[in-house]
């Protein structure tokens, strides 16, 4: 197949670009804006391949993705393009909405005007795969129970809100239109090349800076940890074996509280990195407790049965192996970290193809 991606320089669609061009004889379009969150780098040599394009799009941009469809003629879509993180959620939701909801309502009319044009063969096997999150349905009260694809949505931040909007206008498309849709909703994803906003990679960093390791609260919230190349795995396999207007839930069957995790990375760096920031005795001490975020929920935790029975997948890393690999490689990719964190990613960028459309930088 060729599938248009969007979204293909962030954290998962990068991973799932190395993957389809890695493991697969499957051709790539990657469609991504170049935000903030946006890093070509992530790509390493899959970019190179002849079977891998780049589109740089808005994807509320109608007539820039008319003209891709066209251009490239897929036969599929994998729409992970979105503004992910609570925090700026909470401080920015204008941004969410234009992405994750805006965005999508976009691109499911241009895949929707593709789709019908397409030859009867070609429309039989086309498919729009919408890539979404376990943060829709809320929070699960207490240690017992998972989310299942039955689970009614209950969100609590502008980031979830969005995204279970997105949802809904995949299904409605599907149900009015006909258009072929997968959805698929995953658990708290982690590992290499992961933005350093989110929790992981930030203690990581902050911890080898010396700087304070902050906990939101007590620590005690409960999150499901999936290894991105698990989850890349996961959304081919729906891809290519789902059945037309079916969810299916992926998760990593790997709860932790956020507090024990990030204890594990610090004992990882004892083990991996021991010699410690000037004036630090121990990683941990570096924990520092800070006022819970607004409507933070408590727990999430993901049943994946039904992707498991139906098409055979299962995550391959434990919590304990997949967290090594991902605190091993930030150790060993100072070039990358250092490229996003001082923002020379970002000058390049923007020298290369200019501000990202709607930044409003001049």
């Amino acid at each position: 197949m060729k599938i248009l991606v969007t979204g293909g320089a962030g954290f998962i669609g990068s991973a799932v670009i190395r993957y389809l061009i890695n493991e697969t004889e499957h051709s790539v379009v990657n469609v991504d804006k170049l935000t903030y969150a946006g890093n070509l780098a992530s790509l390493g040599q899959s970019a190179e391949s002849p079977r891998y394009a780049f589109e740089r799009l808005d994807i509320a941009d109608a007539d820039g993705l008319n003209a891709t469809f066209e251009r490239h003629r897929p036969d599929a879509v994998m729409h992970l393009a979105a503004e992910s993180h609570v925090d700026r959620s909470i401080h920015g939701p204008a941004d969410f909405i234009h992405t994750n909801l805006v965005g999508t309502g976009v691109l499911l009319e241009a895949a929707r005007r593709y789709f019908e044009a397409l030859p009867a063969a070609r429309r039989a096997a086309f498919r729009f795969h919408h890539v979404s999150t376990d943060e829709v349905y809320g929070d699960l009260d207490g240690p017992e129970g998972l989310f299942t694809e039955e689970t009614p949505y209950a969100p609590s931040s502008p980031y979830s809100a969005s995204k279970a909007g997105s949802d809904h206008l995949v299904r409605a498309w599907h149900r009015t239109y006909g258009l072929p849709v997968l959805v698929t909703n995953c658990s708290n994803n982690y590992g290499p090349f992961h933005f350093p906003e989110k929790l992981i990679p930030l203690i990581i960093l902050n911890a080898r800076a010396g700087r304070p390791l902050p906990v939101y609260g007590d620590g005690g919230q409960v999150r499901d940890w999936l290894y991105v190349e698990d989850h890349a795995r996961a959304l081919v396999r729906v891809l290519e074996a789902g059945e037309v207007g079916e969810t299916y839930n992926i998760g990593g069957h790997n709860e932790h509280r956020n507090l024990e995790v990030v204890e594990r990375i610090c004992a990882l760096l004892e083990e991996l990195a021991p010699t410690h920031p000037e004036g630090v005795a121990r990683y941990a001490d570096l924990i520092t407790y800070v006022t819970d975020r607004p409507g933070h929920d408590r727990r999430y935790a993901i049943d994946a049965e039904k992707i498991e029975r139906e098409l055979g997948w299962r995550p391959q890393e434990s919590f304990d192996s997949g967290l090594r690999k991902t605190v091993a490689w930030y150790l060993n990719n100072d070039d990358w970290i250092a490229g996003v964190t001082s923002g020379a990613y970002r000058e390049w960028t923007e020298r290369q193809y200019g501000a990202p459309p709607g930044s409003g930088t001049p």
